[in-house]
């Protein structure tokens, strides 16, 4: 069995964050890293962008070269599962042994859903979009002139909406809610996104729900709620992630909608600790989890400071975005509980909108707006608020927030 030392489950961006913060801050006993894929931690957010269109190479994913790991005596465990956690005797089973630990970081990140097999989610030609194996495995199915259909706006929907729209694919997107980025964005902001898509040729279809996949062996097209049905080539699900909390349930820690952790990271149970889209995390009273590289960075490298002893409470300064063809969105904050949105319309494709919660901002949606999300990153982390006179009038400079705030 293994010298004791820290055992990191998931090579993705959590964990590669928490090993390297680690060695960074000195930390001399033995670092394990356990990931299922067989590749070293690389970069998500390009799959459905850039590395779909061809235009990065697999190598520039990679967040080091796998020459980082051995100079930094970071152990990985590439195509290896970890099947058990004993937190008693503070060890983990494995497809490759038993492994003790000091501390243990749950990184296990989050599995896309699809339709279930009673309602044709298994048929060929049916795709999630989460890793490398899954884009090398679609990328085939994007020639032009073939249907593509994809069921849910969110994120992820729209993003490969946009990549097969370029590439000359004929694009349905059907939302079952009545307007696409409902769970994540204002009324705002899924009209920018709603007109930006059809005119570019989607057929977006909101308010549209869906019986299942029609097909024998393969897809051939989706029935929709009202019995009528569209012809597909192949069918992308976009409709959200679920938390890969079964180990930690084993196991018996807490869970809710992720694993569970309090402020500083830590789990229910001594010495293992949960960073990413799996862990949960408080924020204003209640237990949240944020998917996001910006999150699995900052809350992994907090877990890495609290293992060596600084005892911090995480600040959750949470910030996304999204890349639509000519298209960037950045957001800055979380708008939960908003009660007003306010709008800096500077032209026809470069907008802001701005979250307030009883009078304070608290989130913002910049559209090939930089200069927005800057200023309001930097007033929300600092606790700001922003006068929306000023935010609302597209010829003042958003300098005067700072003297006003």
């Amino acid at each position: 069995m293994n010298e004791a030392g820290v055992v990191i489950v998931g090579a993705g961006q959590a964990g590669f964050s928490a090993a390297s913060k680690l060695r960074s801050l000195g930390y001399q006993g033995s670092i394990t890293m356990f990931g299922n894929e067989g590749q070293y931690p690389y970069q998500r957010p390009p799959l459905s962008k850039s590395y779909l269109l061809n235009e990065m190479p697999l190598e520039r994913l990679y967040l080091r070269p796998a020459s980082f790991y051995e100079e930094q005596s970071i152990s990985m465990r590439m195509d290896v599962e970890v099947t058990k956690i004993l937190p008693e005797t503070q060890h983990v089973l494995t497809t490759s042994g038993e492994y003790l630990y000091t501390n243990l970081i749950l990184a296990t990140g989050a599995t896309p859903r699809r339709l279930p097999r009673s309602l044709g989610g298994h048929l060929e030609g049916t795709y999630t979009i989460r890793n490398i194996g899954d884009i090398d495995t679609i990328s085939p199915e994007f020639v032009a002139g073939r249907k593509l259909v994809i069921v849910g706006g969110g994120y992820i929907g729209l993003e490969v909406a946009a990549v097969a729209r370029s590439l000359g694919l004929d694009v349905t997107l059907i939302e079952a809610e009545d307007r696409i980025l409902k769970r994540v964005a204002a009324q705002e902001t899924s009209a920018f996104f709603s007109s930006y898509h059809r005119s570019k040729g989607v057929d977006l279809r909101e308010n549209t729900k869906i019986k299942g996949v029609v097909g024998e062996d393969r897809v051939s097209g989706i029935q929709l709620s009202d019995g009528s049905i569209l012809a597909a080539d192949f069918v992308v699900f976009g409709v959200g992630v679920s938390a890969n909390t079964e180990l930690a349930e084993a196991a018996g820690l807490k869970t809710d909608t992720g694993v569970a952790t309090d402020a500083y990271g830590r789990c229910s149970k001594a010495n293992i600790w949960a960073a990413g889209d799996c862990a949960s995390l408080p924020f204003d009273g209640e237990q949240i989890r944020i998917e996001s590289v910006g999150n699995a960075i900052d809350q992994a490298e907090l877990v890495a400071q609290n293992i060596m002893g600084a005892g911090l409470e995480y600040n959750v300064k949470p910030w996304f975005w999204s890349d639509q063809y000519d298209v960037k969105l950045q957001i800055c904050g979380l708008n939960t509980g908003f009660d007003r949105v306010e709008s800096r319309i500077t032209s026809e494709t470069s907008q802001s909108f701005w979250y307030y919660r009883e009078g304070q901002l608290i989130a913002v949606d910049a559209i090939n707006d930089p200069r927005a999300y800057m200023t309001a990153k930097r007033l929300i982390d600092s606790g700001k608020s922003a006068d929306p006179k000023i935010v609302c009038d597209p010829a003042s400079n958003l300098k005067e927030l700072f003297a006003v705030s």
